[in-house]
């Protein structure tokens, strides 16, 4: 096999040399552009800067990498695995939400509701992880690298609350559908804001409470209009990385084993983030001793009772899975049928 250097790009904004790939001379180099991560996620962009500043000596590849996030070369979210499908990139970093307006397959990874705390996550990821990976490869044709969360989305209310009933007749933010859909079965009113909007919408009484992560709520100063953390995930932000297949199955069997585990101990990193991250900003928010790296504040710590965890999966059972079932179904036939045999059989609940 000829040896020579050839430039994978990452979206994460990455460009990613391993010698060895089979048909290409040796005096040739491949480059492509990448993209990922927002540069405004700084933990994140550490991560990945760390990862792959870092890919040659963990996988014992000759690999160069060349990493941007994915704002500053201006490609949308929404773009990325049609990129990495058409072979404009070779591996792309993305937000599964984003992902899924090509496939509602994708979005069952993550249903609001279905799974209320990190483990229970882990649990459902796990289950769909080889369902989930056989799809992406049929519709994008795309190798699934990592999937993890960026955290938790939780409640911000200048309301009094004690427990999700106390939601009735409130006005609540909200961005996705199947988020609205949630709050209606609660007794509340969705709101729909974009993220800047929120701050002074919860100044002005425009909306009472509000939906984001620890970590974004905080730096986005929202514990400034509120006084009641309620830290319970309705969902939580999937992530991924996905190699187009093309140049996945043109490495050698122990390129691709080494690229394995070195990026399944990249996920395990992200993970890990997740928890330490938004750790620290439930902390911060709530005036905690082990607040770190993120604004301090006191807000009223409502902590999730088992009755609120069984309400939100009640909701996502009545009102979220049939919705999707239907759009999901009729795009693809197996699609309810597998969900129901993978995360529905873990976390004991059904589309039926």
């Amino acid at each position: 096999m000829p040896r020579h250097l050839t430039k994978l790009a990452l979206v994460s904004a990455v460009a990613i040399g391993i010698s060895g790939v089979s048909g290409i001379a040796a005096a040739d180099t491949l480059q492509l552009r990448a993209s990922g991560l927002v540069s405004t996620h700084k933990h994140h962009i550490k991560l990945e800067r760390d990862f792959y500043g870092s890919l040659a000596k963990k996988s014992g590849l000759d690999v160069a990498v060349n990493y941007n996030p994915l704002d500053v070369v201006g490609i949308n979210m929404q773009d990325t695995l049609r990129l990495v499908k058409s072979g404009a990139f070779d591996i792309v970093e993305t937000t599964i939400g984003s992902a899924a307006r090509d496939d509602p397959f994708l979005e069952g990874i993550d249903l609001i509701g279905v799974s209320t705390t990190m483990d229970e996550l882990r649990e459902s990821i796990d289950a769909y992880r080889d369902a989930f990976s056989k799809r992406v490869a049929e519709k994008f044709n795309a190798k699934t690298l990592t999937l993890w969360p960026y955290g938790p989305q939780v409640f911000y209310c200048k309301a009094d609350i004690k427990t999700l009933s106390d939601f009735k007749g409130l006005k609540v933010r909200s961005y996705t559908p199947s988020m609205s859909a949630l709050v209606k079965y609660l007794g509340a009113t969705p709101v729909t804001l974009q993220f800047k909007e929120v701050y002074p919408a919860l100044q002005r009484g425009v909306a009472d409470c509000a939906i984001t992560s620890p970590t974004s709520g905080n730096t986005g100063k929202w514990p400034e209009v509120t006084t009641h953390f309620l830290p319970l995930g309705i969902s939580w932000s999937v992530n991924g990385h996905f190699m187009n297949l093309d140049k996945w199955n043109a490495l050698s069997a122990d390129q691709k084993s080494k690229l394995t585990a070195a990026f399944k101990d990249f996920e395990k990193g992200f993970w890990n983030l997740a928890k330490q991250n938004n750790g620290w900003a439930i902390a911060c928010n709530t005036g905690g001793a082990e607040c770190k790296n993120y604004n301090k504040f006191n807000m009223k710590l409502v902590s999730p009772s088992a009755a609120d965890r069984a309400t939100v999966q009640k909701a996502a059972v009545k009102e979220i899975l049939p919705k999707w079932k239907k759009t999901c179904d009729g795009v693809y036939a197996e699609c309810s049928k597998i969900w129901d045999a993978t995360i529905g059989k873990v976390r004991k609940i059904s589309t039926k």
